[in-house]
């Protein structure tokens, strides 16, 4: 295999179809709430692109932001290690062990520098050096020396993008997120606890198709974190009408109504969950009769209780309802701006590409 090899050249050895490789690049512009007209230049940046290195580490954290990028349905884990990106550093994931798994770090930190894209998952303990370590390395010099030869940073989960679980008071081994340490860098933050499988992989798709993805004003791609779960909910009609479940065995409950009052936390929580969802799109929290903890928002574990309302509806209805959809149409706005950049030179060289034009090409 060539050391430079292409994507578009590692997939025509692997037997990959053009048709296979135009619904994959389908399905990527749909999961990043890209029109159809961009398909086109999706599968020419990835015909085209190398297999960027990425160094996966992994600090103060569950294990459950790889184990929920494991379980991802649209760009499976397979695909992007071995078609999309050259995972050479992960923990849970390599083969390699001790002294075999540092110096494919190290190696690969010199050949790539530069180039790679790092993954923090994890909070930073620096309180005490000795709280997290890996090979000896405290977790705060290992990122330190990781990141300076990176192209850009990818922080996973809540406890690398905001500090976490770790984090919360009193905080005894002075956990702090990667933006808290490195600050000459562009860092992605890709929080939940843990994310949703196909935003990690979107955003890694993303990266190598199109570069960073346009942030919002937590570092968070607007593509999966421009909306709330709020505007999105499907019991949102039932907040707009004030009716709420009062227990979680009423008979609100057992009609589906809003779970506002029972500690919901989705009007101000911003994430894809409601639309994207888990388990290859089957259901959410709230749809499970749970409220939302808020899990993707900064310091959601010391913001109360998870089951008690940020405050309770009163008064005239529509005066939440008014607010709800001003936020709503912001968000949009947001998102319409998003998509128009990523439009504007791409479309202006694929404008005249049809429906007919794409299942032609498929079949060729």
């Amino acid at each position: 295999m060539k050391k430079d090899q292409t994507l578009g050249e590692a997939l025509r050895l692997k037997g990959i179809s053009r048709r296979g490789f135009l619904k994959f690049c389908a399905a990527t512009a749909s999961m990043m709430a890209l029109p159809p007209a961009m398909v086109p230049a999706i599968a020419e940046a990835l015909e085209k692109a190398r297999k960027p290195s990425v160094i996966w580490l992994s600090f103060q954290e569950c294990t459950g932001c790889t184990e929920s990028l494991t379980r991802s349905s649209t760009s499976t884990v397979e695909e992007l290690i071995f078609d999309t990106i050259s995972l050479d550093y992960h923990h849970t994931l390599q083969a390699a062990s001790g002294t075999g798994a540092e110096d494919a770090r190290e190696a690969s930190m010199k050949e790539n520098r530069g180039k790679y894209v790092l993954i923090v998952d994890g909070s930073i303990p620096i309180s005490n050096p000795g709280y997290s370590t890996i090979a000896g390395i405290s977790n705060e010099d290992m990122l330190m020396e990781a990141a300076e030869g990176a192209a850009a940073i990818v922080a996973i989960g809540s406890c690398a993008a905001f500090g976490g679980i770790p984090q919360a008071r009193p905080n005894p081994t002075g956990a702090v997120s990667v933006s808290d340490l490195i600050k000459d860098k562009p860092i992605v933050n890709v929080p939940g606890c843990p994310p949703i499988p196909v935003v990690i992989t979107g955003v890694l798709t993303h990266f190598l198709t199109f570069g960073l993805p346009e942030l919002d004003h937590l570092g968070r791609p607007l593509a999966f974190y421009g909306n709330s779960i709020h505007d999105r909910c499907y019991r949102r009609p039932f907040y707009d009408k004030g009716l709420f479940a009062e227990t979680f065995d009423d008979e609100g409950a057992r009609k589906g109504w809003c779970l506002y009052k029972l500690g919901c936390k989705g009007p101000t929580t911003y994430n894809a969950c409601a639309t994207t969802k888990w388990n290859d799109g089957t259901s959410f929290p709230i749809e499970a009769g749970h409220p939302c903890l808020g899990c993707s928002e900064p310091d959601f574990w010391d913001a109360g209780s998870f089951y008690q309302a940020l405050s309770t509806p009163t008064g005239d209805i529509t005066r939440n309802t008014l607010y709800a959809a001003g936020a709503g149409v912001a968000a949009g706005a947001a998102i319409a701006a998003v998509n128009r950049k990523h439009r504007s030179s791409a479309e202006k060289r694929h404008e005249k590409v049809t429906i007919d034009d794409l299942e032609k090409e498929s079949k060729s």
